[in-house]
């Protein structure tokens, strides 16, 4: 929960000059802490109905004055003051409806008792009465909550306010003089009445405040679908409204505004455009996306599509920006945004970090990928700045240079974090920190984060986080963007005897017309020829990348053979090679220089020194390549998918050399004993997991569905004689001069023998069963060991990508257990190798885990009972399983927990070095402490 203004808050916010309202309320605040006896009642004289006169006119002061209380103050003294006055209506239209609603008694009756009532002293009763109604927390406007949502926990408060006075008035004296039927009624006459007649009142003063106040009027227009737009254009004028934009600043500031505004940019800032094609401006050809919209709680599943599907779909996401950025809420916690590769989340950043660069905020755009992993929050702002200003410039310098506009920090890429083995599971949390930290110093700022959606199950989500989700283009929107599209390339494809693609031929492709960097990417390659306007049946997302990849090697390159574009594309492979092991997005000039060669020609034989070849420039000239600013400097690919994609190509490719080599032996004398020719694959595939990165392994499937069934079948019998030897040692190998990153033999060895099982069950048709691939009556033996020794050495990154790609499930046929990979195995990989490990069936696993649900949620047995049980299943089967995590973490919170008795079981969970991470950051998850892990790891 965010933290909202009280009553009293409300009168310390705007400067209340009522004596004797910020007395008796000073007075409650006092007994709250110290008790009434000492809190100065006996110089109390006001009394309920002296409150209610007091609150009532307050209220409607603060409704005439609202316009001179939003003047002349800087951004986030005007988001308090607006939540104060919310908060002072709130509460001056129940005192207002407390006086004029039909009740037994009136409040100057409620006034003149004794000062002993039933034993307590009377002014000690209306302390409390004053505290529960003035001193709690009071609901605000959000722009994420439709005004119904607001008005709907407004009416719970009063609700509880009347449920206090009815607890008031029945300890005073006048309660004996009421008649029976009065007292039995008297609380459904509190709860009926006051309540009912207040949100009237409230809904007059609202509205009042909306004319007068633009940000209440925004996030109002949240509820309502507005017209079509492109680059957040709503943002600017929205924006404008609040305050006008700011002119006059400070060099320093101007030139970090000036840096963010890139409208007038293409849409992508591309190395190398294809030619006769003109992308559009970004300001022009980014459409105004639509989100889901959600609280994320403990029990939220942000990383699961099928969840957000049930979450709110925000019809104005642009009101909801400036409401979000113009509340409490977003100095508070940051705004977390997530969405699928080729979303735009980046482009949702460039865009608003432009609104904003005119306004009464300062945005600073940090790309994640470019700073340091692991330095903090503060750090990576700065380092970002840096890069921009041209030298270094402390975080608080810029604040202060701001001259009162709010920083708006937009940190893009939080999935680029997580690479290399880099775990910043509490990074959200060191966000917030930073908030809270900067809003003590007076220098509050709004957050936001962007990121993948997948990996939101590698966050720990912070008390009062909201998430949005980027969703995919509607068929209007896919039709808005192509005419952009048209209007920009028109004239160009006419020269040719082309035309533009029509939406039509478009939305044949399903969802890769949806996500905007996929249009895009249809739109260039129809522009090459109008292929997607000829009747081929929709593409797949690889065979688009394929396609666009080669047409545009070819027109670059003059037409050459197949052979040399296989050529270009093993280059560029190469460079996502390269990236993908040092788990970065960008890659430098010297990196390619050592790397390209070793790989795409040996390393074996030097050219002479006018014959070499410029490597880094020869691979990244093309379009699919931006420069990368920040302290990292170097090369990336226009998109992460890129990368990802070649990655799989490269592999692919790989595969299929390795069969053509083995079928052009074909059946001589020394091919039938020789090992087969497996080093390009070997150095391809053994520095890291393909499924690091969740979509390389979708594109290998896709690739892989084009091969025809009689290769496909060969290349799964080759590679299951590789995986049977994939721990041998061989003597000699080609391309060692590849090394990205210096691994050990072991880690390498995992990661082949890793590779060569998901690329066995993309290629096979069927599922494929353990004992095909490793055949032996051991074969239960050897699959343990391989999915072992792949849990302890691909890292967290290799082995979590491993168990979400490889589906699993054990079977029992004729008396004789199996693992069958591949199909709709109801189990993931690591159900099975838990399995195989402890004698669980994937069945037993299930029964399991509800076992652990009902000893963590306390069902039916004692405290210690259901601990014993726990200490059993973890000392003498070893479970670990996210069940026994979440049992933990319920029985830490629970009421009366001995912690001492469920330190030694959680040293037990926290012994293995090779889990070690992983099972720490899933029990903080579920609850445990961090300060109490440390404890434990102590005491190793």
């Amino acid at each position: 929960m965010i933290e909202t203004p009280s009553y009293a808050d409300a009168l310390r916010i705007l400067g209340c000059k009522d004596a004797r309202l910020v007395k008796v309320i000073g007075f409650a605040s006092a007994a709250a802490r110290t008790g009434w006896a000492l809190a100065g009642a006996g110089q109390l004289a006001t009394g309920l109905a002296d409150l209610r006169n007091s609150i009532a006119l307050y209220g409607e002061d603060v409704v005439r004055r609202m316009p001179e209380l939003k003047s002349g103050v800087d951004r986030f003294t005007r988001t308090q003051r607006l939540a104060a006055a919310h908060a002072v209506i709130v509460v001056s239209a129940y005192f207002e409806a407390l006086g004029e609603t039909k009740l037994p008694f009136t409040l100057d009756k409620l006034d003149r008792g004794d000062r002993i009532s039933r034993g307590v002293p009377t002014p000690e009763r209306f302390a409390r009465l004053v505290a529960s109604l003035l001193l709690e927390r009071l609901p605000t406007p959000e722009p994420h909550v439709p005004y119904s949502g607001t008005r709907l926990a407004v009416e719970r408060a009063y609700l509880r306010m009347s449920e206090a006075m009815a607890g008031y008035v029945s300890g005073l004296v006048v309660w004996d003089e009421l008649s029976v039927d009065d007292q039995l009624l008297l609380p459904r006459m509190l709860a009926e009445g006051p309540p009912a007649h207040a949100l009237r009142i409230y809904d007059e003063d609202y509205r009042s405040l909306a004319l007068d106040s633009h940000e209440f009027g925004v996030r109002s227009l949240v509820t309502e679908k507005p017209p079509p737009a492109t680059a957040l254009s709503r943002v600017a004028w929205l924006l404008a409204e609040l305050a006008p934009p700011r002119v006059g600043d400070r060099p320093m500031i101007h030139l970090a505004r000036m840096a963010a505004n890139l409208l007038d940019r293409p849409l992508l800032l591309a190395g190398k455009l294809p030619e006769a094609v003109s992308l559009p401006l970004l300001g022009e050809g980014y459409l105004s996306p639509r989100f889901r919209v959600a609280e994320l709680t403990r029990e939220s599943a942000p990383a699961q599509l099928s969840w957000w599907e049930e979450q709110r779909l925000l019809p104005d996401t642009e009101a909801f920006l400036v409401g979000h950025l113009t509340s409490l809420r977003a100095t508070q916690a940051p705004l977390l945004v997530l969405g699928e590769p080729g979303s735009g989340k980046t482009k949702l950043t460039e865009v608003l970090a432009a609104r904003l660069a005119r306004s009464e905020f300062l945005p600073i755009r940090v790309e994640l990928g470019s700073v340091a992993a692991r330095a903090d929050v503060t750090e990576q702002i700065e380092q970002a700045l840096a890069a921009v200003l041209g030298e270094e410039v402390g975080y608080a310098e810029l604040v202060a240079a701001a001259d009162g506009a709010m920083p708006v920090i937009l940190l893009d890429g939080f999935d680029e974090l997580v690479q290399g083995g880099v775990n910043r599971y509490d990074y959200l949390e060191r966000v917030q920190e930073f908030q809270a930290r900067e809003a003590e110093l007076g220098r509050p700022a709004a957050v936001i984060v962007t990121s993948r959606t997948v990996v939101a199950e590698r966050m720990r989500l912070p008390e009062g986080l909201l998430g949005l989700q980027l969703q995919p283009f509607d068929d209007d929107q896919v039709r808005q963007w192509l005419n952009i599209w048209d209007q920009a390339n028109r004239a160009l494809l006419a020269r040719r005897d082309l035309k533009p693609l029509p939406a039509e031929a478009a939305l044949v492709h399903g969802e890769m017309a949806r996500q905007p960097l996929l249009l895009l990417l249809l739109a260039l390659y129809d522009a090459g020829g109008n292929a997607l306007q000829h009747d081929h049946g929709p593409l797949g997302r690889a065979r688009l990348y394929e396609v666009l990849l080669r047409d545009y090697t070819e027109r670059e390159t003059g037409g050459v053979r197949r052979v040399a574009i296989d050529q270009e594309l093993v280059l560029l492979g190469a460079v996502a090679l390269s990236m993908l092991a040092r788990g970065r997005q960008l890659i430098t000039d010297e990196a390619l220089e050592r790397d390209l060669p070793a790989l795409c020609h040996g390393g074996e034989d030097e050219p002479d020194d006018e014959d070499r070849i410029d490597w880094a420039r020869k691979a990244t000239e093309r379009f699919f390549f931006v420069r990368g600013n920040g302290p990292r400097t170097g090369y990336a690919f226009l998109h992460a998918t890129f990368g990802e994609f070649l990655v799989a190509w490269l592999a692919v490719y790989a595969l299929r050399d390795l069969d053509r080599r083995r079928r052009l032996a074909g059946d001589e004398p020394l091919a039938v004993v020789q090992a087969v020719d497996d080093d390009l694959l070997y150095a391809v595939t053994s520095h890291s997991c393909l499924a690091e990165r969740g979509p390389t392994v979708g594109f290998v499937l896709e690739l892989l569905d084009e091969v025809p069934s009689a290769v496909r079948a060969r290349c799964v019998e080759l590679l299951a004689g590789l995986l049977r030897r994939s721990l041998h040692e061989r003597p000699r190998r080609h391309f060692t001069g590849f090394q990205p990153v210096r691994h050990t033999l072991t880690r390498r060895l995992a990661a082949y023998s890793a590779n060569l099982t998901v690329l066995i069950v993309c290629a096979s048709e069927e599922p494929v069963r353990v004992s095909s691939i490793l055949p032996g009556p051991d074969h239960l033996e050897q699959w343990s060991s391989l999915s072992h020794l792949w849990k302890g050495q691909l890292g967290q990154e290799g082995w979590t990508g491993l168990v979400t790609a490889l589906s699993a499930h054990r079977v029992v046929e004729d008396g004789k257990e199996d693992v069958v990979l591949g199909g709709d195995g109801t189990g993931g990989m690591g159900d099975v190798v838990v399995a195989v490990a402890t004698g669980h069936t994937p069945r037993h696993r299930r029964l399991l885990d509800l076992l652990l649900r009902a000893l963590g949620e306390g069902r039916f047995l004692p405290y210690r009972d259901r601990l014993a049980i726990l200490e059993e299943l973890v000392r003498t089967v070893a479970v670990r399983s996210p069940a026994m995590h979440r049992a933990l973490g319920a029985m830490w919170a629970e009421d009366g927990a001995d912690h001492a008795e469920l330190r030694p079981l959680l040293q037990a969970m926290l012994a293995d070095p090779a889990d070690r991470m992983g099972t720490w950051e899933q029990l903080v998850k579920a609850g445990i402490p961090e300060t109490a892990l440390w404890e434990i790891q102590g005491l190793d």
